[in-house]
Protein backbone atom coordinates (compact mmCIF):
# COMPACT_ATOMS: atom_id res chain seq x y z
CA UNK A 1 0.00 0.00 0.00
CA UNK A 2 3.16 2.67 0.85
CA UNK A 3 4.09 1.83 -2.45
CA UNK A 4 1.16 2.69 -4.13
CA UNK A 5 0.86 5.91 -1.81
CA UNK A 6 4.20 7.29 -2.74
CA UNK A 7 3.30 6.85 -6.68
CA UNK A 8 -0.06 8.80 -6.10
CA UNK A 9 2.44 11.55 -4.50
CA UNK A 10 4.78 11.48 -7.18
CA UNK A 11 1.88 11.29 -10.09
CA UNK A 12 0.07 14.63 -8.49
CA UNK A 13 3.39 16.42 -7.69
CA UNK A 14 4.11 16.36 -11.18
CA UNK A 15 0.52 16.85 -12.22
CA UNK A 16 -0.52 19.77 -10.33
CA UNK A 17 1.36 22.52 -12.58
CA UNK A 18 -0.96 21.02 -15.26
CA UNK A 19 -3.95 22.00 -13.71
CA UNK A 20 -5.56 25.31 -12.47
CA UNK A 21 -4.41 25.83 -8.32
CA UNK A 22 -8.04 27.31 -7.68
CA UNK A 23 -10.01 24.47 -9.98
CA UNK A 24 -11.41 21.63 -7.77
CA UNK A 25 -9.20 19.22 -8.57
CA UNK A 26 -6.04 21.81 -7.67
CA UNK A 27 -7.07 22.60 -4.49
CA UNK A 28 -7.78 18.65 -4.10
CA UNK A 29 -4.30 18.36 -5.29
CA UNK A 30 -3.29 21.11 -2.80
CA UNK A 31 -4.85 19.26 0.19
CA UNK A 32 -2.96 15.57 -0.87
CA UNK A 33 -0.04 16.84 -0.81
CA UNK A 34 -0.20 19.09 2.30
CA UNK A 35 -1.98 15.75 4.53
CA UNK A 36 0.43 13.16 2.20
CA UNK A 37 2.87 13.52 6.01
CA UNK A 38 -0.26 12.58 7.90
CA UNK A 39 -0.89 9.88 5.93
CA UNK A 40 2.12 8.37 5.44
CA UNK A 41 2.40 7.90 9.35
CA UNK A 42 -0.74 6.05 9.25
CA UNK A 43 0.95 3.29 7.34
CA UNK A 44 4.24 3.40 9.32
CA UNK A 45 2.60 3.61 12.72
CA UNK A 46 -0.44 0.74 12.91
CA UNK A 47 -1.80 2.38 15.80
CA UNK A 48 -2.91 5.60 14.20
CA UNK A 49 -6.37 5.59 13.10
CA UNK A 50 -7.29 6.87 10.33
CA UNK A 51 -10.39 8.35 11.32
CA UNK A 52 -11.49 9.82 14.07
CA UNK A 53 -15.25 7.78 14.55
CA UNK A 54 -14.53 5.93 17.73
CA UNK A 55 -13.43 9.16 19.77
CA UNK A 56 -16.58 11.09 17.94
CA UNK A 57 -19.00 8.45 18.74
CA UNK A 58 -17.33 8.33 22.53
CA UNK A 59 -18.28 12.29 22.99
CA UNK A 60 -21.45 12.37 21.27
CA UNK A 61 -23.54 11.83 24.11
CA UNK A 62 -21.47 14.96 25.73
CA UNK A 63 -22.30 17.01 22.87
CA UNK A 64 -25.76 16.42 22.73
CA UNK A 65 -25.76 17.16 26.42
CA UNK A 66 -23.79 20.71 25.39
CA UNK A 67 -27.33 22.19 23.90
CA UNK A 68 -28.87 20.33 27.10
CA UNK A 69 -26.99 22.92 29.50
CA UNK A 70 -28.73 25.59 27.85
CA UNK A 71 -31.69 24.62 29.97
CA UNK A 72 -29.88 23.81 33.32
CA UNK A 73 -31.68 26.86 34.66
CA UNK A 74 -28.17 29.04 35.73
CA UNK A 75 -24.56 28.98 34.63
CA UNK A 76 -23.37 27.15 38.03
CA UNK A 77 -26.16 24.51 37.06
CA UNK A 78 -24.96 23.90 33.75
CA UNK A 79 -20.99 23.86 34.80
CA UNK A 80 -22.40 21.11 37.58
CA UNK A 81 -24.33 18.91 34.46
CA UNK A 82 -21.29 19.38 32.41
CA UNK A 83 -18.73 17.77 34.95
CA UNK A 84 -21.13 15.05 36.04
CA UNK A 85 -21.07 14.35 31.63
CA UNK A 86 -17.68 14.05 32.29
CA UNK A 87 -17.30 12.07 35.19
CA UNK A 88 -19.80 9.45 33.87
CA UNK A 89 -18.43 9.93 30.49
CA UNK A 90 -14.79 8.82 32.01
CA UNK A 91 -16.07 5.82 33.87
CA UNK A 92 -17.95 4.37 30.68
CA UNK A 93 -14.79 4.27 28.89
CA UNK A 94 -13.05 2.43 32.02
CA UNK A 95 -16.00 0.45 32.43
CA UNK A 96 -16.74 1.48 35.92
CA UNK A 97 -20.29 2.12 37.55
CA UNK A 98 -21.35 5.46 37.15
CA UNK A 99 -23.91 4.87 40.22
CA UNK A 100 -21.34 2.33 42.40
CA UNK A 101 -18.52 5.26 41.76
CA UNK A 102 -20.78 8.08 42.62
CA UNK A 103 -22.14 6.62 45.93
CA UNK A 104 -18.45 6.03 46.55
CA UNK A 105 -17.08 9.20 46.21
CA UNK A 106 -19.81 10.62 48.19
CA UNK A 107 -19.29 8.62 51.29
CA UNK A 108 -15.36 9.10 50.47
CA UNK A 109 -15.29 12.92 50.06
CA UNK A 110 -16.07 14.61 53.33
CA UNK A 111 -12.76 13.19 54.89
CA UNK A 112 -10.61 13.20 52.38
CA UNK A 113 -8.17 15.73 51.29
CA UNK A 114 -8.07 18.33 49.45
CA UNK A 115 -4.79 17.82 48.13
CA UNK A 116 -5.86 14.34 47.18
CA UNK A 117 -8.91 14.56 45.08
CA UNK A 118 -7.59 13.02 42.09
CA UNK A 119 -8.00 10.00 43.79
CA UNK A 120 -11.60 10.10 43.68
CA UNK A 121 -11.72 10.43 40.11
CA UNK A 122 -12.64 7.34 38.29
CA UNK A 123 -9.88 5.17 37.24
CA UNK A 124 -8.04 5.75 40.37
CA UNK A 125 -9.67 3.63 42.12
CA UNK A 126 -9.90 0.17 42.48
CA UNK A 127 -12.46 -0.29 38.81
CA UNK A 128 -16.22 -1.11 40.04
CA UNK A 129 -17.23 -2.85 36.59
CA UNK A 130 -20.43 -2.54 34.93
Amino acid sequence: MKPLLAQIKTWIEQEQFNVLPKSPIGKAMTYFINQYPKLEAIFEDGRIELDNNLIENAIRPMAIGRKNYLFCGSHKAAQNAAMLYSFFGSCKMQKINPREWLEDTLKRIPDHSIQKLDELLPGYQENITL
